[in-house]
């Protein structure tokens, strides 16, 4: 029999933490517990997994004692003061939040592009922002291939990225319009259904928002490439589930659209759709649930020597945030560095 682990899910309420739920059980994760953490406000509510009803636990400090691995979905702030007692009590951390992301003692992994950074692991990995998991998907073979130089990313970003709230204020943004009502934006600082907000987190100094600085960091550090430039603009869209991307890529060796989609056809984690002839390529409501990331409209940019333009697409919920910290766990057991007590 193979080793069982205990398992721990923090935040497990939450839209991402119900997820984390659903793909442990699913992708018949090697677990002999699994125990659902949240807030005090949260404590005492159930969950599903296998056919059963979890009680949730207050997660506390010293929560972690027994616990092999802790999928944190929590918010910064409750990564920032549990996960190092979590990681004292030797359980390794996968953490959802942007807290760790950044950190050098931090590896920030996805695991079709670089599972070698959790052999530094130091207790707390990194689970990086959606936006950029689905984007280093598809640029990782590509870099290995011809060796990028630029991107240029334009997102459209589901509203669920926000969280619960930011689907029902859309929910009723569109019947209030629809009955001629006016609406109300508590969410976010302008309506958002039939809308665009070109907008996603808050600005920083030199412009940019936060999310577009995510992009922008987060990839160079998953790469380990300092030499690829990055810009972004992020957009948040009227859909439910699924970001879309529109992505400009710039190499330094000539790679045609055509050895482009047979490159990344053959990449794990990747479906190529991309049969304009038929009207077929990737779109979020056939992203919406699924675990790969999508690719189409792989052109090349004719206005520079080596360019590529491809439409990137993933659910985000799913693939961005609780596959990626599954497979970062189911990682971590393949190359046997979960650290057991």
């Amino acid at each position: 029999m193979s080793k069982q682990f205990r398992v721990a899910v923090c935040g497990a309420t939450g839209a991402v933490g119900r997820e984390m739920l659903k793909v442990l059980e699913q992708r018949d994760f090697p677990c002999s517990e699994v125990l659902p953490m949240s807030s005090s406000r949260s404590a005492g509510t159930t969950v599903p997994f296998r056919g059963e009803e979890l009680t949730v636990i207050e997660m506390k400090e010293d929560s972690f004692e027994g616990i092999d691995i802790a999928l944190f979905s929590a918010g910064g702030s409750p990564s920032q003061h549990f996960a190092p007692f979590a990681a004292k009590a030797g359980c390794v951390v996968v953490d959802n939040s942007s807290a760790w992301r950044m950190d050098p003692e931090c590896p920030l992994v996805v695991p079709e592009v670089n599972p070698h950074d959790l052999d530094w692991h130091k207790g707390i990995i990194a689970n990086p922002n959606c936006s950029t998991i689905q984007m280093v998907v598809a640029l990782k073979p590509i870099h290995q291939e011809a060796q990028i130089k630029r991107v240029v990313v334009s997102t459209y970003q589901a509203v669920s990225g926000t969280g619960q709230k930011a689907i029902t204020e859309l929910e009723s943004q569109v019947q209030r319009l629809m009955n001629g009502q006016p609406v109300v934006a508590d969410v976010y600082p302008h309506q958002i259904a039939f809308n665009c907000l070109p907008h996603i987190d808050v600005f920083q100094e030199n412009g940019y928002t936060k999310e577009e600085m995510k992009m922008v960091n987060e990839t160079v550090k998953i790469i380990g490439d300092a030499s690829i430039k990055v810009t972004a603009t992020c957009v948040r869209v009227p859909v439910f589930y699924g970001h879309s991307e529109s992505v400009n890529i710039e190499t330094v060796e000539k790679m045609t659209a055509e050895e482009c989609r047979t490159l990344l056809a053959g990449s794990p984690g990747i479906e190529v759709v991309d049969y304009p002839e038929k009207l077929a390529y990737p779109m979020p409501i056939d992203a919406a649930g699924e675990d790969a990331t999508y690719v189409g409209r792989i052109r090349e940019d004719d206005t520079i020597a080596n360019g590529l333009n491809m439409w990137i697409v993933s659910d985000n919920i799913r693939k961005g945030a609780a596959l990626n910290a599954v497979q970062i766990a189911e990682t971590l057991i393949e190359r046997d560095l979960v650290r057991v007590p």
